[in-house]
């Protein structure tokens, strides 16, 4: 069973490998938000017609107005992943620090591309001899934060030299305050957002690149003249602009975090830290811990390079809390 080592989500190999699991399967391989923004019913000819140049402006004007950003330093994109594999197309940086533990296709896309690559625990002190600083703030999987105002210095200093800093803020909706946002289009500045992880709208794949006007222009012609289907901008045009329902949102994943953390440290687990959508913690044999829990119908996240980290994304309701929690007991 590898497929579950490169990402989460894997559900349809997870039955195939366990098919004596008892159903429904409960997928916290995730960082997924289990509690999505409700969609509104749309005229049907938001799919019947091709997306409009004013949609895709309402969308990224919403998009901005959330992060604390200007318009005119956001590209829109079908999700962030695909803009961490088009960097390589658009930089070309040979030497890329890769903060580790983190997501990781960031490593992965830069040595596919013929760079040197230095995965390091400490990646602000490793930039002097870097042309790529990439790092996660929150950073997948263990929440780790990076200071704004550091990041911001460590920007200046790898723009001085023509270097980029690139930071993945896939969920920097649960902690807009660490966002770089707000410096968005300035030199030496890459910044990805993903929309479907906060919202739990993980399939509609929307997401954004913040970035001077250069980087925008190539992106802009490599996704071509559609690069977000109507309904992803519809959608997302609403969601950015319901600034209730995000407040909301984060005190019910706070929340949910805090459940989750009480069925983990019952279950023996410890060091538990991430982020308000997802939870990375340690235990003995991580991996056959792992397999009892999918033996058990629980689908969690495991990692080729721990024995005892497993990250888990927040259970959906009480029935699935206690599946985990019985899955977890000693006696299971």
């Amino acid at each position: 069973m590898k497929n579950d080592l490169l990402h989460g989500g894997s559900l349809d190999h997870m039955r195939e490998a366990f098919p004596g699991a008892p159903e429904p399967w409960i997928d916290l391989s995730t960082g997924i938000n289990p509690w999505p923004y409700p969609v509104p019913h749309f005229p049907s000819d938001t799919l019947q017609h091709l997306p409009t140049e004013a949609a895709y402006n309402h969308c990224r004007t919403a998009m901005a107005n959330a992060l604390g950003a200007r318009p005119d330093t956001l590209a829109l994109a079908p999700g962030s992943e695909l803009l961490i594999r088009l960097l390589p197309r658009i930089i070309a940086p040979n030497c890329v620090v890769v903060l580790q533990p983190s997501y990781g296709d960031h490593a992965q896309v830069w040595r596919a591309a013929g760079c040197e690559v230095i995965e390091t625990h400490d990646p602000l002190s490793r930039a002097k001899t870097a042309d790529a600083v990439v790092l996660c703030n929150p950073n997948n999987p263990d929440g780790r934060l990076f200071e704004p105002h550091d990041l911001n210095t460590l920007r200046q200093e790898l723009a001085h030299r023509g270097s980029w800093l690139i930071v993945d803020e896939a969920y920097a909706d649960l902690a807009p305050e660490f966002s770089l946002a707000q410096y968005g289009g300035e030199p030496g500045l890459i910044v990805l957002r993903s929309f479907g992880k906060f919202f739990g709208l993980a399939g509609l794949r929307l997401g954004a690149i913040l970035a001077p006007d250069g980087i925008l222009r190539k992106l802009t012609d490599l996704l071509g003249v559609w690069p977000v289907s109507g309904l992803a901008l519809e959608v997302g045009a609403q969601a950015y602009a319901d600034h209730a329902w995000q407040a909301d949102t984060r005190q019910k994943l706070e929340e949910g975090q805090k459940r989750l953390d009480g069925v983990l440290r019952d279950g023996g687990f410890r060091h538990i830290q991430g982020t308000d959508l997802f939870r990375f913690a340690t235990c003995e044999d991580a991996h056959g811990v792992w397999r009892r829990l999918a033996e058990a119908g629980i689908y969690v996240r495991r990692f080729p390079w721990s024995m005892e980290y497993l990250r888990f994304g927040l259970p959906a309701d009480e029935a699935a809390e206690a599946r985990l929690r019985a899955a977890l007991s000693p006696s299971a």
